[in-house]
């Protein structure tokens, strides 16, 4: 999951959009590959805190060097925000990431990653319930399409859903939603800055968690069964790392660049759509029929949502500038 603040739309040259919007889709491919390869791990007695307290920590190893080399001669904004910081950290980089593993050990990938990419809608309920106003008619259409694809996914007619897995896809999707709003406010922080730095701080909360046993922690250093093989467990773990989270923050980061955020905001979808094909191929998780239009309606819910930009209610961040890909 990449982060921008809000700033003005880049300007970029038609030729550059290709180029950007290719670059946009190798990065959601990268990211899709999160929850298919740490389900191996999960299954093999790693914990949820672990597998993603590795995550975290590995980002921030990505992204620290560019963000410090961003602030360089300004690292004085760095104790003034030193609150953005931390909640930047706990809410918007630990808690999806935390729950979105916790939910992948529980239910489909794909399922849970559905869930988490409602976060618009949620946006859309507390602008609601904070500011008295009915958001406009596309906007409620959008919401009314995403609940009922949430019914849809769900399968409450013909499956049997984990409940605490729903629950924690439900906590994913508010950590999602922490994230667009903090990644909206502003600062005197680069954005990547802000995204490098939170990344520690995350690393951190999660650290903190785990040394005081608020967190569970396991984490065996044993063969793991991937694709019908077993394999060391450094072989998933390191697709984690390397392809969702260093090849994908940087891929990521150079698309948005060349087509603009409005763009990237839309192009980020197709994570969904690789990240069930993966889990298709990877672990055989294949959606029903009910499901596949359940997350159909979604995806058509946060499109039309995110296209609403001007006429949201007040209170509710520009959507479309300020909504990425949203990657475990």
């Amino acid at each position: 999951m990449s982060s921008a603040s809000a700033r003005p739309e880049l300007r970029v040259q038609p030729s550059q959009l290709g180029l950007g919007v290719t670059l946009g889709l190798a990065a959601s491919l990268a990211f899709a590959t999160s929850g298919p390869f740490v389900r191996p791990l999960l299954d093999a007695g790693w914990t949820p805190g672990a597998a993603v307290f590795w995550r975290v920590s590995a980002a921030a190893l990505v992204m620290l060097p560019l963000a410090l080399w961003l602030m360089r001669g300004r690292l004085g904004d760095l104790v003034r925000e030193w609150r953005a910081i931390g909640a930047f950290g706990a809410l918007a980089v630990a808690t999806p990431q935390l729950m979105f593993f916790a939910a992948v050990d529980r239910m489909s990938v794909s399922i849970a990653l559905l869930i988490e990419y409602m976060a618009p809608v949620l946006l859309v309920a507390v602008a609601w319930a904070r500011t008295r106003r009915a958001p406009s008619r596309l906007v409620l259409s959008g919401t009314a399409a995403s609940v009922l694809g949430l019914l849809c996914v769900l399968d409450l007619a013909g499956a049997s859903p984990d409940a605490l897995g729903v629950l924690f896809a439900f906590g994913a999707m508010f950590g999602a939603a922490a994230y667009f709003v903090l990644s909206a406010r502003p600062t005197t922080l680069h954005p990547i800055a802000l995204a490098g730095f939170g990344l520690v701080a995350g690393a951190g909360v999660l650290g903190l968690a785990i040394l005081v046993g608020l967190l569970p922690y396991s984490s065996p250093l044993v063969d793991v069964s991937l694709m019908g093989a077993a394999v060391p467990w450094w072989v998933p773990l390191g697709v984690v790392v390397l392809a969702a989270t260093a090849i994908a923050y940087g891929l990521g980061v150079a698309g948005i660049t060349l087509m603009g955020e409005r763009l990237a905001s839309f192009v980020s979808l197709s994570e969904v759509l690789f990240a069930a094909l993966l889990a298709a191929v990877i672990l055989g998780e294949v959606p029903s029929p009910i499901q596949l239009l359940g997350g159909a309606l979604i995806i058509v819910g946060v499109l039309l949502i995110r296209s609403a930009s001007g006429s949201r209610p007040a209170g509710l961040p520009t959507l479309p500038d300020e909504l990425e890909a949203l990657e475990p």
